[in-house]
């Protein structure tokens, strides 16, 4: 029997992104995101949600570019701090000891040691209540050469990349392959 919870901010998995934007100044600022994801094919979006409460919110309202680097499980304690301080009061490359580097894409920075870069240009911008979304169209893609597959394709086994449970407040790696996509439920087609 299921039991009503009430309305919630609650799907899982849900991601952690570490957004990349550069201040006014143009001092490197990066915040950790959960409330984002694919959001288009064509042309290749993402949205990110950010309270306007945020530095990053004005550095993206400012800048209209952004990166997202994402982490993978080594970097956990790096990703929890930045989500846990504000760029307007600390330096969280310096504080860490990662790397931003300068996209050559778009004006903002990402995380060097992260295996996964998406460089994003706002193409949207809507108000939702408490969060502001933000909509990017994904210009370009890095991966470290090390995550890709044979086929030169990220593997997601090897970027390790981990979620965030809002209600347990806790993060939680993504497991192992369960079965191969548009097949495994080719036994409901044989019927």
């Amino acid at each position: 029997m299921k039991q009503s919870i009430g309305a919630k901010p609650i799907v899982y998995p849900t991601p952690v992104l570490i957004v990349g934007t550069y201040d006014g100044d143009g001092k490197p600022n990066v915040m950790a995101v959960s409330w984002g994801g694919i959001c288009c094919s064509n042309p290749p979006c993402v949205t990110i949600s950010l309270r306007k409460a945020t530095y990053t919110y004005g550095c993206l309202m400012d800048r209209r570019e952004f990166t997202i680097s994402l982490p993978s499980v080594t970097f956990i304690k790096e990703a929890d701090y930045f989500g846990t301080v504000s760029g307007r009061k600390a330096d969280k490359f310096a504080d860490t000891g990662l790397t931003p580097v300068r996209s050559d894409i778009v004006d903002a920075p990402y995380v060097k040691e992260f295996p996964f870069i998406l460089e994003c240009k706002v193409i949207q911008v809507h108000e939702i209540g408490r969060h502001t979304q933000f909509i990017g169209e994904i210009l370009n893609i890095q991966v470290e050469e090390a995550v890709l597959d044979e086929q030169g394709r990220p593997d997601i086994q090897l970027i390790m990349p981990f979620s965030y449970a809002p209600q347990q407040e806790g993060y939680y790696g993504l497991g192992s392959r369960l079965g191969d996509a548009y097949s495994i439920g080719a036994v409901f087609k044989e019927k």
